[in-house]
């Protein structure tokens, strides 16, 4: 029975699975990249997610491991070619996490046009003094014009819920041409132009070396002052410092983060301003997505026990 090393918490359907298949090692808590190498010297295969650094630090030396299945479909964590060299093989989780980001996409969307975040602290610290015409005025979502940069699954699960349920126009940009983007939606061939035209810029675009601070001044810059931002991609895809600058200034209206670029150092500027609305990376946390999540896994490692590839190798 080959050796299987898991890094994180499992749903105990999933890890009971896993156990009728490999002799499994559990340790629950982040893999630095010697302890990842030390790992990867000793089981045949490793189970991984974000916040596991499998930087090309890891991939030193001869490791046994030939199989690093990501609990989850970003993969930045992972130096994919420097496993390969190794003749390691990468899988991801495709599918499995998109209405449960989608959802989040949504729920940063209300309560950052709506200021909600604000209001529920404002009622929290007792200040709140009853209704009144002028509390809290923020911007009308439905029949707003939404932006989305990354036509991908995700993208096409966000459009889908704003034109369907809220009405919104959609406009996106996409590297490659989208011939069915799912809903009645416009491809802008520049980014900057699209920012300049929506009242809400959705990012949903996988973190990679072209996608590092894809999200910059520039493009901030282009937003407009009633604008705001809404990331549920990976933090990295904004240059942090330039959002706190735009945010400072007034040039957005706000923004709605789940992710961040340095994960789980959140910026102070970001936590002391009340358009901001902050989330603790929830993208796919519903216990149904975790489910899920974990019959993709099964399936790839599955595929490795018996010889066979793994369908969802990257």
């Amino acid at each position: 029975m080959k050796k299987l090393f898991i890094s994180r918490w499992l749903p105990d359907e999933t890890h009971a699975k896993l156990e009728a298949i490999f002799d499994v090692t559990h340790v629950d808590r982040p893999l630095t990249p010697e302890a990842a190498r030390e790992r990867m010297a000793e089981f045949d295969a490793m189970l991984c997610c974000i916040g596991d650094d499998l930087s090309e630090a890891a991939f030193e030396g001869d490791p046994r491991c030939r199989l690093i299945a990501n609990y989850g479909v970003g993969f930045n964590h992972i130096a994919v070619e420097a496993a390969r060299a190794k003749g390691i093989t990468v899988t991801n989780t495709p599918g499995a996490v998109t209405d449960g980001t989608a959802d989040i996409a949504m729920t940063l969307i209300l309560m950052t046009r709506r200021r909600a975040g604000e209001g529920e602290r404002l009622l929290r610290r007792g200040e709140w003094e009853g209704w009144h015409p002028g509390a809290l005025l923020g911007e009308k979502v439905t029949g707003a014009h939404l932006g989305i940069v990354g036509m991908g699954r995700i993208g096409k699960a966000i459009a889908a819920r704003c034109h369907q349920g809220f009405g919104m126009e959609v406009s996106f940009y996409n590297r490659s041409r989208v011939e069915d983007p799912g809903v009645p939606a416009t491809q802008v061939e520049d980014l900057k132009d699209l920012a300049s035209r929506v009242d809400i810029l959705v990012l949903a675009v996988p973190a990679s070396p072209q996608t590092h601070h894809l999200i910059d001044a520039e493009v901030l810059g282009a937003m407009r002052p009633d604008a705001c931002l809404v990331n549920i991609a990976r933090g990295d895809v904004v240059d942090e410092s330039a959002l706190i600058e735009v945010l400072e200034r007034g040039g957005i209206a706000g923004a709605g983060l789940d992710v961040y670029e340095h994960e789980p150092h959140v910026p102070d500027a970001l936590k002391c301003m009340e358009r901001v609305t902050l989330l603790p990376h929830m993208g796919t946390s519903v216990m149904d997505v975790r489910l899920i999540m974990g019959e993709v896994i099964l399936e790839d490692l599955r595929a490795f026990a018996e010889g066979r590839e793994p369908p969802h190798a990257l």
